[in-house]
């Protein structure tokens, strides 16, 4: 098989998501054949370190050794079993390490097996919890430049202009609130005070207010200060408002805390997990909530208490495996310790992009930096053009408009880290 020859064959019979199918006219799609650690390889032997972490999911590089073989033992044991009225160890023993792991008051797992359809479920339990205390609150609020999937609830939480434009008439009520306009403590309170006024006049009908906390991934890697999260959390306990934490993105390590609300110390109503859950390699998600969220729910059948919903694949035995596998990792690796070097590290490789003419500003948080370059219009397409010449030179970037950033598997070694941050500042400065 050749890259030529596969992509003929996909171009026949697939349709890829965020792409513009017309751009492959001229773009040539690239066929992976094989991938090990940071580095993807295709067909005709080219490797590329995969700087994205192939959309956000891989913690511990390709084909890990550790999680292959654990999703090899669990493959000869159990694949799936419907999730009601039945269970099984990969679950129950990964619900457990979960409710450990994540803030104060998280008690009970629910898992889905994808980011937006988390989200959903979050959004779905907060309005069913309010309804069950005889309450109808069937607004949700989100922050400006915000995004949470895209599934129709998701979207509608979103504020992604181009989705909202498109697809408004399927949308369920949601309202903006403005996100921090950078990473000061400053801008943080500022922000918070304009969601404290919001509920003041419309708290009765807000069921909840749902945030990714610490960075916006989608929208173009924004970042703001954690005492944004500390404030919303007060303000949502005074007004009687949940809070939903959106750490598909964020957890996990990549902000330099397991989750992103230990940063803030606080225990939000919600917290929705996905991505980097199993290590990057098979479809789970999850949505962490209280046991009074949970006791709303508990009735006598005739009561019509329960939450309605669910997944063919909930809880499935392989990516549960892969779950629990990641997180040996976790705890045989010391991961946050050593990510907190990496990311030293990336700080100091970052300071050199300050002095390009082009770069309007540099930004880190954890394991996640973002270069945002100025002066070019959108019809520009520089992001294309960065993207093209990381891949022509070993580097799979892919940029947010004009927005580069780096999201790298955490195994990335300091030779790999050179490579992938050298190569986007030498297409940054050719631009």
């Amino acid at each position: 098989m050749t890259n030529f020859e596969l992509k003929s064959r996909d171009l026949d019979v697939l349709w890829h998501p965020c792409t513009q199918m017309k751009d492959h006219e001229t773009l040539p799609l690239i066929p992976i054949k094989k991938a090990h650690g940071v580095y993807l390889e295709d067909f005709d032997g080219n490797s590329y370190i995969d700087a994205i972490s192939s959309w956000w999911v891989n913690l511990f590089g390709h084909t890990n050794g550790y999680i292959n073989s654990k999703i090899k033992e669990q493959l000869d044991t159990l694949e799936h079993v419907i999730l009601a009225g039945f269970t099984h160890e990969q679950a129950v023993r990964l619900s457990e390490r979960l409710v450990k792991l994540s803030p104060d008051g998280l008690k009970k797992c629910f898992y889905a097996d994808n980011g937006s359809s988390a989200v959903e479920i979050a959004l779905k339990m907060s309005f069913h919890a309010h309804k069950n205390s005889g309450k109808k609150k069937s607004v949700f609020v989100s922050l400006t430049n915000s995004y949470h999937g895209e599934t129709i609830g998701a979207l509608s939480v979103g504020d992604v202009k181009l989705y909202k434009d498109t697809y408004e008439p399927l949308l369920i009520q949601s309202i903006q609130t403005p996100v921090p306009k950078d990473m000061s403590l400053e801008a943080a309170k500022i922000a918070a005070d304009q969601f404290e006024e919001l509920c003041s006049k419309r708290a009765d009908e807000i069921s909840a207010i749902i945030l990714e906390p610490l960075v916006q991934g989608a929208g173009s890697m924004h970042m703001y200060h954690k005492e944004f999260l500390v404030l919303v959390h007060k303000i949502c306990n005074r007004y009687d408002i949940h809070l939903i934490a959106d750490e598909v993105m964020v957890g996990f390590g990549r902000t330099g805390e397991m989750f992103a609300c230990h940063s803030a110390n606080i225990t939000p109503d919600f917290l929705v997990l996905s991505k980097g859950l199993t290590g990057g390699y098979l479809p789970l998600s999850v949505v962490l909530t209280t046991n009074e969220i949970y006791a709303k729910f508990y009735c006598d059948y005739n009561e019509h208490k329960a939450f309605l919903h669910s997944h063919s694949y909930t809880g499935n035995a392989l990516a549960c495996a892969a779950a629990n596998a990641t997180l040996d990792l976790f705890e045989r690796d010391n991961v946050i310790e050593k990510n907190r070097v990496t990311t030293k590290y990336m700080s100091e490789k970052l300071s050199k992009f300050k002095e390009l003419k082009n770069v309007a500003s540099v930004r880190q948080t954890g394991m996640i930096c973002a270069v945002e370059l100025k002066g070019y219009r959108p019809e520009d397409r520089i992001g294309l053009k960065v993207y093209q010449y990381g891949l022509d030179n070993g580097v799979l970037l892919r940029p947010l408009g004009d927005v580069v950033y780096f999201m790298p598997p955490y195994i990335i070694t300091k030779d790999e880290c050179d490579k992938m941050m050298d190569t986007a500042y030498e297409a940054i400065k050719l631009l």
